[in-house]
């Protein structure tokens, strides 16, 4: 009984990590999207002789980006580093995984 307790909560936390990982794949995918919209049509609409590189073509990007990369924090950083629990998670995926090879 306690076990699939476990299992289920072990479940549940997969399930809302997967969502995470979702959800910021889905924020990459339109600041890159709307990123490329913009720059076309910025360029498109340039005049003669006028450049692209100018602080206010890039301006959504800096700050859209500056939010990308806290959400990618948020749902990333905490694994940045190769701690004790990294490593037992690991070997433990590892051991998961050998024991369908045989």
């Amino acid at each position: 009984m306690e076990n699939e307790y476990l299992e289920e909560k072990r479940y549940l936390r997969a399930q809302k990590k997967l969502k995470a990982i979702k959800g910021f794949y889905w924020h990459l995918f339109w600041y890159l999207a709307v990123n490329i919209f913009l720059w076309v049509s910025i360029i498109i609409n340039l005049d003669e002789g006028e450049s692209f590189f100018q602080y206010g073509h890039f301006f959504t990007a800096f700050f859209w980006g500056i939010g990308l990369f806290f959400h990618w924090f948020g749902v990333f950083g905490k694994n940045i580093a190769f701690t004790k629990d990294w490593e037992e998670r690991k070997i433990k995926e590892y051991m998961d995984k050998d024991k369908f090879d045989y």
